[in-house]
């Protein structure tokens, strides 16, 4: 269920759309079968996100005296069927129209009667007999309806398989809370901003229960500051924000780059520049992510790619940021964030747990914090280890952490800092490939989009088509060998993301020869990438590289 709403505080226009199959689902998907119309000025609104064609069922609000013939849609549906919703929901109660619009697709539909039902109560059971039976009885009113009125066209659909185990049903931004304790998070501090929140909200409720902290600062820069300051006490510690709050973040990053703090920091992107569209999903944070703070400064950014991706994708972020020392950008969406999916139980005892390197006894008898090892990664201690104190501060420091102006000692500490992710350059696990490796056409996707692209990529395959995907769940530093070893046979393809610039096709092309066959499609926020779409621009690319075979 993917949702969307408007940017006003107190409220305003919102749809939700939910996509079911018996298959696994990996994207939102395409044009609507059933396109549900309470408001025609609200529904008009989202434009792109609700597209309709000729085969779309629209029920819409009777009360709107709308002719089928008259919508005020761009396209024609295949069928429309006005409904007094309002009218049917009335002796229920004000709030009761969604469980008449419930029973008209359960009754018109066939979709899962007993478990629409047995939600209904699981949901409102709990306010008592006043709530629940008048939900219970528009349900059935909008059930009634639907067997009094049949479609011009069947739309009943066949039964779901029955599961052994049940599937987990959750958002991104819950399944990332939840990584995080699971990780071992023992303090998180924020300030709320949408689409983040949640992670904020659950941790709030939760993370005392694991012996942790949580503190709601004043603004973003009081927030990450506060989780700073955990991880130099020897806390794994986590903030999450979006697009304009990673802006005021950035000088706090760059001190727990010099400091050599482990720190998680997750950008949850929406629309920008500037306060932009709060309330839409986009990928255009990435190159703020890898390059925003001044200096030579390198840190790991990483992107979940889905719902279920976020749990383990969340605990390897703490797990770069703890043995590197360093602080992790995890860049989700709101798309994927704010999104429930239905996905497999989490097998949490194939995931590891890694903590921070510490200083043995003897390292502790002349301790040096940061001292420039083979690896470039030194034993971190915490205040009150007999031994173990020592200065952090943003300003260049040599071994023991006492500042100077060397120039000498300067380059030395820049090799150790960069020097420490020569073995993250070589995490090929980091980096998902699907389909033939000698296939000539190519696609790479990350976040959100990946699941899009999936599902385009099999749609080119059965079509004939030899095309492999390459999604990165580590996007900084850039994995220069396996791209390279993926564009040794693909010379044509694409690079798909959801922002205006096309920023991952830039950043690959300072570090990676991208091939001249492959080309950037960017699309901003707020104008969802389709699988058909893709799939019939891979057409288009695998017709002219045939072509300039024979050129």
């Amino acid at each position: 269920m993917t949702k969307s709403f408007g940017s006003q505080i107190r409220g305003g226009e919102s749809s939700c759309r939910v996509r079911l199959s018996t298959s696994k689902v990996l994207s939102a998907g395409g044009v609507l079968n059933i396109a549900i119309a309470l408001n025609w000025e609200d529904y008009n609104k989202f434009g792109a996100e609700l597209p309709i064609d000729e085969e779309t069922l629209v029920i819409y609000e009777a009360a709107s005296q709308t002719p089928p013939d008259a919508l005020p849609l761009a396209v024609k549906p295949g069928e429309a069927i006005a409904v007094p919703i309002a009218e049917i929901a009335r002796p229920f109660g004000d709030k009761s129209k969604n469980m008449v619009v419930l029973g008209l697709i359960a009754g018109w539909t066939g979709i899962a009667r007993e478990a629409l039902l047995h939600g209904i109560e699981k949901k409102l059971g709990r306010k008592g007999p006043a709530v629940l039976e008048p939900a219970r009885q528009a349900f059935f009113a909008g059930e009634s309806f639907a067997r009094e009125h049949p479609l011009a066209v069947d739309r009943t659909l066949s039964p779901a398989p029955q599961r052994e185990t049940p599937l987990l049903l959750g958002d991104g931004n819950e399944v990332c809370a939840a990584a995080a304790l699971f990780a071992g998070c023992q303090f998180f501090g924020g300030y709320p901003i949408t689409p983040s929140s949640e992670i904020m909200h659950l941790l709030s409720r939760e993370i005392w229960k694991f012996g942790g902290g949580f503190l709601q600062a004043e603004d973003e820069i009081a927030g990450i500051g506060s989780a700073i300051g955990a991880s130099f006490a020897g806390k794994k510690a986590m903030t999450a924000t979006s697009g304009p709050g990673m802006s005021l973040k950035t000088e706090m990053i760059g001190l727990a780059t010099i400091a050599e703090l482990p720190l998680v920091i997750v950008n949850v992107q929406r629309g920008g520049p500037a306060t932009g569209i709060p309330t839409k999903s986009e990928q255009a944070d990435l190159l703020q992510a890898c390059f925003s703070s001044h200096g030579d400064a390198m840190r790991p950014v990483l992107a979940v790619t889905s719902v279920a991706d976020t749990f383990a994708t969340t605990v390897e972020a703490f797990n770069i940021a703890e043995h590197f020392q360093t602080p992790v950008v995890l860049l989700s969406d709101q798309e994927i964030a704010q999104r429930k999916e239905a996905f497999e139980p989490i097998d949490t005892s194939r995931i590891p747990v890694i903590d921070r390197l510490r200083p043995t006894p003897e390292q502790l008898d002349n301790y040096h914090r940061f001292a420039a090892g083979a690896d470039g990664i030194s034993p971190i201690s915490q205040p009150g280890t007999p031994g173990g104190n020592y200065l952090a501060s943003g300003i260049e420091h040599n071994e023991e952490g006492a500042p100077t102006q060397s120039g000498v000692v300067h380059e030395r500490m820049l090799q150790k800092r960069f020097r420490k992710f020569d073995a993250l350059q070589r995490r090929r696990d980091l980096i998902e490939i699907e389909g033939d490796l000698d296939a000539p056409i190519g696609v790479i996707a990350w976040g959100s989009v990946a699941g899009v692209c999936r599902e385009a990529v099999a749609i080119a395959r059965e079509n004939g088509l030899p095309v492999k995907l390459l999604v990165p769940r580590l996007i900084y530093p850039v994995i220069e060998k396996v791209y390279e070893e993926f564009f040794a046979s693909a010379r044509h393809g694409l690079v798909v993301e959801q922002s205006f610039q096309g920023q991952l096709y830039r950043l690959l092309r300072m570090y990676v020869n991208v091939p001249d066959g492959f080309i950037s499609l960017a699309r901003p926020g707020a104008n969802p990438l389709i699988a058909s779409q893709i799939a019939r621009k891979l057409e288009q690319i695998a017709s002219k590289s045939l072509q300039s075979l024979y050129v």
